[in-house]
């Protein structure tokens, strides 16, 4: 297991998933490596996120993939959903919970709120160079 996936784990338990107040069930991650599979229970209660690491215990969700393609996920480089549909990584269960890593995870580099990015100019209102 690589320092990072601890560190994704351990700040998701202290800030919590970006909009999961209404949510709660579970998701193990299957998280293969060179050395074989982590697994690690992430568990949700209206919004108030536990994370245990050991055996394959039962979930209403698992993930399996590859460390490094979590790791992608996790800093916002790859969409869940999208790595998901490309088949980069299995999920079991509730499809609800495929859906919901979305706000698990870190939005993607230079992402805005629909909001905020209804604001900036775009390139048909910036003055040519």
């Amino acid at each position: 297991m690589s320092e990072s996936v601890r560190a994704f784990f351990d700040d998701l338990t202290h800030s919590g998933g970006r909009m999961l107040r209404q949510v709660s069930g579970s998701v193990r991650f299957d998280l293969a490596h060179a050395r074989g599979v982590d697994h690690w229970l992430v568990t949700i209660d209206q919004g108030r996120i536990t994370v245990s690491q050991g055996g394959a215990v039962e979930a209403d969700t698992v993930i399996g993939a590859d460390e490094t393609l979590f790791l992608r996920m996790a800093h916002g480089e790859i969409k869940p959903l999208s790595a998901w549909l490309r088949n980069d990584f299995t999920a079991d269960g509730e499809f609800r919970f495929v859906i919901m890593l979305e706000r698990l995870f870190a939005p993607p580099k230079g992402a805005h709120h629909p909001r905020v990015a209804a604001m900036l100019p775009s390139a048909d209102d910036r003055e040519p160079a």
